[in-house]
């Protein structure tokens, strides 16, 4: 029996892995991921190019601010720890008319002007809009430009002055030590870590419809009857089970490999001179420095051990909804509500930080089906500890020796049963039949 256990799963896998789809869906993913992962070395083979080299072109109108407002312009773009931002200043004998006909697209017109009331005025022009970083530096090196004039005119001490400007000093306190979490961290959880589950949750999605698809195919064509002859109803949906979750394992493992050659493809491209940009280092120390990054060791793995079981949890209930159905319209149907309680999984972990110390979403950490996405994200929030992920994988597989003990009753009397009768009154028919 055990042969004809293991030559029902190798079929199964054959007609996963041995289509066209399969190929082609890999190239695609392997493409789009290492793409996206080193789309600057892209844009800037096509021309383009992530840094912000800028020149600021200056016509001082009699003002004698210039040499001030140079140096306030490098003192603030230093300010900012971004390489790759290049602000270079220079000032100029021509007019704004004659600069404005030739300006290019990578420069910036800054015509200074005194005024009796606010000491001085500025106009900025340029032929496209101006990025948000580098029209902030312009902006606060014209505020202090003009700052340290009205100071000279005024016969203001600058000590004084930075006293009454400076921002008030406040001593943050936070009572609950035990539950002090970076308040960074919502953001974070609100966008780095829905796109590290997203994966989970497309390849849940693959795996509910392809046990369910294959057993619907298998009744649809009769082939059910044949199949069913030679093997236990048992083995045949353990065969189904254990090839779904072999495929989308290794379909999961794909997806890292992909990634990881993105990654050394983007470190070798920085090791010859290319830098990555600054919004994507920005975003990896705001990771480093709240702590993301280590709470993902210790995270890792029970993570890993709760996206198997809910493989298994999921397909199980799935070839199981399926047995019950006569076509994949019905199975559609019946499908539905998995589809819904994966995706409310999904976003409840996104919205996680909406949640800071609710017992209801703790409960529904503890949920199957919701824990796998639930349980790691409050874990990373700071809300749950590591014994409350173990108590998560202990339910979740006393949940599937439930669903395997009771479910495999439905299965056997459902897997033949080719009536027209309703789904959901054929499925509480054969739960609550004797046969066995």
């Amino acid at each position: 029996m055990n042969r004809k256990f293991l030559y029902l799963t190798k079929v199964s896998l054959r007609k996963k892995f041995k289509t066209k789809w399969f190929v082609i869906t890999n190239i695609i993913l392997a493409v789009a991921i290492i793409l996206l992962l080193n789309i600057n070395s892209i844009v800037s083979f096509f021309g383009g190019d992530f840094d912000n080299k800028t020149s600021i072109i200056v016509v001082d109108n009699d003002t004698d601010s210039y040499t001030l407002f140079e140096k306030n312009i490098e003192s603030y773009a230093s300010s900012l720890n971004d390489e790759d931002m290049k602000i270079t200043v220079k000032k100029t004998d021509k007019t704004s008319k004659e600069l404005k006909d030739d300006l290019k697209d990578d420069e910036i017109l800054v015509e200074l002007t005194s005024d009796n009331t606010e000491y001085l005025k500025a106009k900025v022009t340029s032929n496209e809009k101006i990025d948000t970083l580098t029209y902030q530096v312009i902006s606060q090196s014209l505020n202090s430009t003009k700052t340290t004039i009205g100071m000279a005119i005024n016969n203001i001490d600058a000590t004084t002055l930075n006293n009454i400007s400076s921002p008030v000093t406040i001593d943050r306190v936070v009572l609950n030590e035990d539950n002090n979490v970076d308040e960074n961290m919502g953001l974070i959880m609100s966008s780095v870590f829905p796109t590290i589950i997203l994966p989970f949750f497309m390849l849940t999605m693959i795996l509910i419809q392809m046990v369910g698809g294959e057993i619907c195919e298998e009744k649809t064509t009769r082939s059910m009857e044949i199949i069913i002859s030679n093997v236990s109803p048992k083995q045949h949906l353990m065969s189904k089970i254990l090839a779904s979750n072999i495929f989308v394992i290794v379909q999961g493992l794909l997806l890292v490999v992909y990634t990881v050659i993105g990654l050394l493809i983007s470190t070798n491209m920085l090791s010859s001179g290319m830098s990555l940009p600054s919004e994507v280092t920005s975003i990896f120390d705001s990771l480093v420095s709240s702590g993301f990054i280590e709470k993902l060791i210790y995270v890792i793995p029970l993570t890993l051990i709760l996206i198997v079981l809910s493989f298994l949890a999921y397909s199980i209930v799935a070839g199981i909804l399926a047995s019950m159905t006569v076509n994949m319209e019905d199975f559609s149907q019946l499908q539905t509500p998995l589809v819904f309680i994966s995706l409310g999984g999904y976003y409840l972990a996104m919205m996680a930080g909406m949640f800071n110390g609710s017992l209801l979403i703790r409960i529904l950490s503890y949920v199957p089906f919701l824990s796998s996405f639930v349980s790691p994200s409050l874990y990373m929030m700071g809300e749950i500890g590591l014994i409350d992920i173990v108590i998560s994988i202990v339910i979740l597989v006393l949940f599937i020796y439930l669903i395997l003990h009771f479910g495999i009753k439905v299965y056997k009397v459902g897997i033949l049963n080719y009536s027209n009768e309703k789904v959901w009154s054929k499925f509480f028919k054969a739960f609550k039949s004797k046969d066995v």
